[in-house]
């Protein structure tokens, strides 16, 4: 069995990586030559067009930056619908927002093509050991041909429902990861602000309620340690709340926190924070208070 892939970024790279080491045939494309490059050196084939991916394969899997690509990807001109191999099925792993994710499933369907949608949870360091977790939304037997491959590339899955709840559970997950990083950079600023020492102060808070795991696990590792490089940006970040409050206003849910949060990452990236990763909240709002930045000393 030959699987397509579709977008080598920072996640989509190591899964892919991990499905070639695993065994798995695949056939890649991407706008970066060097991604596709690194691909073949792990004897994954190349393709010039998404096209091909779709002629050559009866899987084909997407990991985009946005809505509008994949949309583009899947069911724009010369993409994979118009393309695929009778009864190939479309594994979208972006997140995205739902609308689009039930229309391309409808598309999907309509052309006799199967499509699940399985988000990836976790960072991008757990997706180059293999251990990303996958929120996935399918048919039960198209859960079933996709769940070797997502074992290739990670950890821990969840079949949470039909096509589009694997996209809802992500928005779910999100708002809570990213939110959590805005309310970390106000209290860990406030802390600086007091003249604080910001090891005992987090040695304070994990010992706490207030403790979560931003705070407790990614932050000492990255923004604290001086690493901003980004496994998961600024700008994601804030993509992803655009999303989640956009899904919210469609239910008619009110997300006081979440339109702030939402703000306060808009500032970030209008201060020149958005391609760091997005524990650089706190660099960014005591940039903009003019507050040392917090480092743990090692």
């Amino acid at each position: 069995m030959t699987i397509g892939f579709i977008g080598l970024g920072r996640m989509g790279r190591p899964m892919a990586s991990n499905l070639c080491r695993k065994g798995f045939h695949l056939v890649v494309n991407d706008i970066n030559a060097q991604a596709v490059k690194e691909l073949e050196l792990l004897q994954a084939a190349s393709a010039a067009t998404v096209a091909e991916v779709a002629q050559r394969s009866e899987i084909i899997v997407t990991m985009l930056p946005n809505g509008a690509i994949v949309r583009d990807v899947v069911a724009g001109p010369g993409g994979i619908i118009d393309h695929a191999l009778e009864g190939a099925l479309i594994l979208d792993m972006s997140t995205i927002d739902p609308e689009t994710t039930d229309a391309l499933g409808a598309r999907a369907k309509a052309k006799g093509l199967a499509f699940v949608d399985a988000p990836v949870g976790r960072l991008a360091s757990h997706a180059d050991r293999g251990e990303s977790l996958f929120m996935v939304g399918a048919e039960a037997k198209d859960f079933e041909r996709v769940k070797p491959l997502l074992e290739a590339m990670g950890s821990t899955i969840y079949h949470c429902g039909g096509v589009g709840a694997g996209t809802r559970t992500k928005l779910v997950n999100n708002f809570l990861a990213v939110a959590s990083c805005q309310f970390n950079a106000e209290a860990l600023a406030l802390s600086q602000r007091f003249g604080l020492d910001l090891a005992r102060t987090l040695d304070v808070l994990y010992g706490t309620t207030a403790v979560n795991g931003q705070l407790k696990i990614a932050w000492p590792d990255k923004v604290l340690a001086g690493d901003v490089a980004p496994g998961f940006t600024i700008d994601l970040a804030h993509k992803d709340l655009t999303l989640i409050l956009e899904a919210a206003h469609a239910a008619k849910v009110p997300m006081p926190m979440a339109a702030a949060a939402h703000e306060a990452f808009s500032t970030a990236r209008a201060r020149g924070f958005g391609g760091q990763d997005f524990s650089a909240m706190v660099d960014a709002l005591c940039d903009l208070a003019g507050i040392e930045k917090p480092r743990l000393k090692r």
